[in-house]
């Protein structure tokens, strides 16, 4: 199955089987009850039981409707996304016809003809029947407009933070491996021990930059990817170039976008470092709080410009992928103070089920 076809049959329908949405439900069902009750100002029935009633009649639908699409979400996520909103229609509107039939039958039992209720049911099986499922197709069809809307942005999003990450991968400047390659050259006649080494790197780094996992992984690896980085840009600025890392007290299992911490420390290196004659420091940090995690890339301004555009396309792709991951508890804010250029972000600790990844052993 091509890529147009798998998403032409993706299920744009939220899960019905959680909490979150029930709730969901219920508060719409709540709403559109008062709304019905303020519409009709039945002369035969008070507003508040007419409202009571309304609730009850609509929330059988909607939990109803809700434990449905549970059940049948395997089934509906084969069809393709016209034949699964026909569907889901139809399901709506023969559970509606289903439960108004219901509630005409138990107005027309001996306990409520007895106790005088009525009233409170309807008279008319068809008419109330038919009411009601047009009601239903309507509402039913806003939803499912509103969701397929919802997860058509959804996949843009997705879309575009995906093809950033690949822009961000092919964006290992030229330069870099020149002068990488220059410099394992070199070393191959006057260092061949340190030579191997940076061969084993350089693959390291291209095998992490360019693999297909890189919408989530551990923070350790992802640490692992920057130390790799600052290894060969070590050979190749020597002094000039110093990193301390204080991320010990990091989880080495939470999980983060890939792609994450390296840009920065390649951004701090290029743009504050190597413009420096005498070079300079890169420090990183990192602490968890209240189960928020926050690393903070801070590097000396260099002779130029800091924001230039490679930098603008990786703070703005990081910044896409973490709310994408986190939602609004992700933080990143960046800007120069008292001579430094600060990157800070802030996002939620989320770690991976299997057994924990002990993070590298910080170095200075």
């Amino acid at each position: 199955m091509n890529a147009d076809s798998a998403r032409e049959r993706s299920l744009y329908l939220p899960n019905f089987c959680t909490s979150r949405t029930t709730l969901a439900i219920v508060l719409i069902v709540e709403l559109t009850a008062f709304v019905l009750t303020l519409a009709r100002q039945s002369a035969v029935v008070d507003f508040w039981t007419d409202l009571v009633r309304t609730s009850l009649f609509l929330l059988w639908i909607g939990l109803a409707g809700a434990a449905l699409l549970c059940l049948l979400r395997h089934a509906l996520a084969r069809l393709s996304v016209a034949a699964g909103s026909a569907a889901v229609m139809a399901l709506i509107a023969g559970l509606v016809a289903a439960i108004s039939e219901c509630a005409y039958l138990i107005g027309r039992t001996h306990l409520v003809v007895d106790t005088g209720g009525s009233p409170l049911f309807p008279p008319h099986p068809l008419s109330f029947a038919l009411r009601n499922v047009c009601i239903g197709l309507v509402v039913c069809g806003l939803a499912l407009r509103y969701f397929y809307v919802a997860h058509e942005w959804r996949v843009s999003v997705e879309l575009r933070a995906a093809a950033r990450v690949h822009a961000l991968q092919a964006r290992i400047r030229p330069h870099f491996l020149f002068n990488s390659m220059n410099t394992i050259a070199s070393l191959t006649r006057t260092d061949p021990p340190r030579a191997e080494a940076a061969v084993q790197d350089l693959a390291d780094l291209f095998r992490a930059t360019l693999s297909e996992k890189h919408h989530t992984i551990t923070l350790a690896e992802e640490l692992e990817v920057a130390r790799t980085y600052q290894r060969m840009e070590q050979l190749r600025l020597g002094a000039r170039l110093e990193v301390l890392w204080r991320t010990e007290s990091l989880p080495g299992a939470a999980l983060v976008p890939g792609l994450m911490i390296q840009p920065l420390l390649e951004n701090a290196i290029y743009h504050g470092i190597e413009p420096r004659p005498e070079g300079g420091r890169v420090t990183i940090t990192g602490e968890i709080s209240a189960g928020l995690i926050t690393i903070v890339v801070r590097n000396p301004l260099g002779a130029g410009p800091q924001q230039r555009d490679g930098n603008r396309l990786a703070l703005a792709n990081i910044r896409e992928r973490l709310e994408l991951m986190y939602g609004e508890r992700a933080l990143m804010k960046s800007g120069t103070f008292d001579g430094e250029y600060i990157v800070t972000l802030r996002f939620p600790l989320i770690e991976r089920p299997a057994a924990a990844v002990a993070a590298p052993p910080a170095t200075a």
